[in-house]
C-alpha cells in the first residue's frame, strides 16, 4: 500500500508512519521544504498557498491528513487562535482540492478531527451523531471538517476521526499531567466531575490504520476508548500509577482567572467534557486493546 501523510513528524503521524513502514508499506511525508532529494520519501506542499506537488501524489492508495498548529502548545491570543484555525482549514482544503485533481485519486482520504466538536458535553453520551457544541474547538472542528468537501465531490472517500486524548509518554497532554503529580500537588481540575474520553496511542494509530482498510466507514468516527471516566477518576487512577497524593484541587474559578486568554484556553481544554462513544466503530468490528482509563494509563506509563 502507497500512503502519504502530513503532519509526520507529530505525535500521532511519527507513530503511524513507524507502523506502516514496519509492515511493510510506502509512506511519503509532506513537508514544507524542499525535498532532500527527488527520490526521497517527502512531497512539497504550502498549506497557506494552497500548493501541493500533485504529480508526486499519483498512484497513491490512502492519504492521512493530520497536519495542524497545536492548540495546547501557547495561549490563545487572537493571532494564535487564527493561525490554529488557518493550519486546519487551509491544510485541508489544500489537501482535499490537490486529491481531486489527480488522474487516479486514493481511495480514501482520512483527515483528521477531535471530540472538541461536541463542545461541553456534560453528561450526554456522545456518538458521531451527536449535535456540534459551541466554543472555540467547536468552530474550529466543524469548519476543519467542512474544508474536505472537494475531495468528496470528486467521490472520494473522506472519514474524520475524532480523536479523544491521545495518552502516551512521548508528549501530548499525559507528560503534562504528570508532572504536577511527581512534584506532590496532583489533584482533580475543577469539580472533577467534566467526562474525559481518552484513548492510548498504540490503538489510535491501529484505528487510524482501521479506518484506511475499511471501506465502509466515512464521515466522523469517534477515535476514544469505549469506557470513559470523569477528571476525578484519571486523577486518582494516575496518583495511584504514580504512588502520589491526589488531595490537590484547582477549582474552575481558579483557572478562569489566570487571564485572558490563557483562561478561555484552560476551561474549553480541561473544564469542558465529553462523554465519547465509539459507536461507528464498534460497528464495524474495531476491537480497543486499551479499552479504559487503567489499561490506556498502564500502557502510556509502561511504553
Amino acid at each position: 500500500m502507497r500512503v502519504a501523510i502530513t503532519g509526520a513528524s507529530g505525535l500521532i503521524g511519527s507513530a503511524l508512519r513507524e507502523s506502516l513502514r514496519r509492515d511493510g508499506h510506502e509512506v511519503l511525508r509532506l513537508v514544507r521544504g524542499e525535498p532532500r532529494t527527488p527520490q526521497a520519501d517527502e512531497v512539497r506542499w504550502s498549506p497557506s498557498a494552497g500548493y501541493v506537488d500533485v504529480e508526486r501524489l499519483e498512484g497513491l492508495d490512502a492519504f492521512v491528513h493530520l497536519a495542524g498548529a497545536g492548540v495546547g502548545d501557547r495561549p490563545w491570543t487572537p493571532g494564535y487562535r487564527k493561525t490554529v484555525l488557518d493550519s486546519r482549514v487551509e491544510g485541508t482544503g489544500a489537501i482535499s482540492s490537490a486529491l481531486a485533481q489527480l488522474r487516479s485519486a486514493p481511495e480514501v482520504l482520512v483527515s483528521a478531527s477531535a471530540i472538541g466538536f461536541y463542545g461541553d458535553g456534560g453528561d450526554r453520551v456522545l456518538s458521531e451523531d451527536a449535535r456540534q457544541g459551541e466554543g472555540f474547538l467547536a468552530e474550529v472542528v466543524g469548519r476543519w471538517e467542512d474544508a474536505a468537501e472537494p475531495a468528496r465531490a470528486a467521490g472520494i472517500r473522506v472519514v474524520h476521526p475524532r480523536s479523544g486524548l491521545v495518552m502516551t509518554r512521548r508528549g501530548g497532554l499525559l507528560p503534562r499531567l504528570l508532572l504536577p503529580f511527581k512534584l506532590g500537588v496532583g489533584g482533580r481540575v475543577g469539580s472533577g466531575r467534566q467526562w474525559w474520553s481518552g484513548i492510548s496511542l498504540a490503538d489510535e494509530v491501529a484505528a487510524l490504520r482501521f479506518l484506511v482498510e475499511h471501506h465502509e466507514l466515512s464521515g466522523p468516527v469517534n477515535l476514544a476508548a469505549p469506557l470513559p471516566a470523569r477528571n476525578a477518576e484519571w486523577t486518582e487512577l494516575i496518583g495511584d500509577r504514580l504512588h502520589r497524593p491526589t488531595f490537590m484541587r484547582a477549582p474552575a474559578p481558579v483557572l478562569e482567572l489566570l487571564g485572558k486568554p490563557l483562561g478561555d484556553q484552560l476551561a474549553e481544554m480541561l473544564l469542558f467534557g465529553q462523554r465519547v462513544e465509539p459507536a461507528a466503530l464498534s460497528a464495524a468490528g474495531f476491537s480497543f486493546t486499551h479499552p479504559d482509563p487503567r489499561s490506556i494509563l498502564d500502557w502510556a506509563l509502561s511504553h
